[in-house]
């Protein structure tokens, strides 16, 4: 064989080496569980991405949620010390800290004394619901407990992932493991939208039977978590919150009437209009956060 000869089938196998990795996908990650104490789902390669600096607030400054701010500690601390708590769904108004007291109220635990294991946030992409049971078989035997995070959590008219979540919650011959657990956030109470529960009541040959399949997901969850508008006051106190925090040197009279001014500009009242409300001001202040 001569060498051109030699050099084209050598390149004939580099070029097929190629076609057969790339059909194959990405090699699996190799998790480290010691590496943070949050992290993000990454399925395509099986990895729980570490994440170094997690955006979140101090529980402290969550205000007018304080009721369901404590039973979500109650059920956290009680799985954290290695006893019996609930799959969790905070539903309701937009913007008002759903996602911030999840994880809040995992750092505040997480960095106390009294977890049996370390107690780890992972957080998993509405779109990756379907690969729950292989997130759950890589935790599973894990020297830690997990708390899953889906943020904005809902299901559209033709998306049959909410079987996926069902079965990984409750169904399957292995179950949830003892030492996971599920918190979603969602503006849905019942995570499907309220014209497709209508539909099924109205045009379904067994109407009652389809809605009854599609509004179980939730009940999958022992603990629902409502969170509602704010009032004025509840409002003017997450601000004076912030506001203390941070240490703005504002007369209290001019910061009331300009967070006021600020959500009546907005056309509401939240913890999200708050906290925007105080990234503005900061600003103006020259102050950073």
């Amino acid at each position: 064989m001569d060498e051109a000869t030699a050099t084209r089938i050598l390149e004939r196998i580099d070029a097929l080496t190629l076609a057969v990795e790339r059909i194959a996908g990405p090699p699996r990650a190799e998790n480290d569980i010691a590496a943070a104490d949050c992290f993000i789902w990454e399925p395509r390669t099986a990895w729980l991405q570490p994440v170094a600096q997690p955006n979140r607030v101090a529980l402290s400054l969550i205000r007018g949620v304080d009721h369901v701010r404590d039973i979500l500690h109650d059920n956290t601390e009680r799985f954290a010390r290695g006893f019996a708590a609930n799959n969790v769904l905070l539903w309701g108004a937009r913007g008002m800290g759903k996602s911030s007291l999840v994880k809040a109220v995992h750092a505040d635990i997480a960095a106390a004394d009294t977890c049996a294991a370390p107690l780890k946030l992972v957080e998993i992409h509405r779109e990756d619901i379907n690969t729950l049971p292989a997130l759950m078989s890589i935790l599973r035997d894990a020297e830690a407990r997990f708390i899953l995070f889906c943020d904005d959590l809902s299901f559209d008219h033709d998306d049959t992932d909410y079987k996926s979540l069902k079965a990984a919650l409750d169904g399957g011959i292995e179950g949830r493991p003892e030492n996971v657990i599920l918190y979603a956030t969602s503006n849905r109470r019942h995570l499907l939208p309220r014209d497709m529960i209508d539909n099924e009541r109205s045009t379904g040959i067994n109407p009652h039977e389809a809605v009854e399949e599609k509004v179980s997901l939730s009940d999958r969850f022992g603990l629902w978590l409502g969170f509602h508008k704010c009032s004025q006051d509840d409002y003017l106190a997450m601000v004076n919150g912030y506001a203390a925090h941070y240490g703005f040197e504002i007369a209290e009279d001019d910061l009331r009437a300009e967070a006021l001014e600020w959500a009546t500009t907005r056309g509401a009242r939240s913890g999200r209009v708050a906290w925007q409300f105080v990234q503005d001001l900061a600003g103006r202040l020259e102050k950073s956060l």
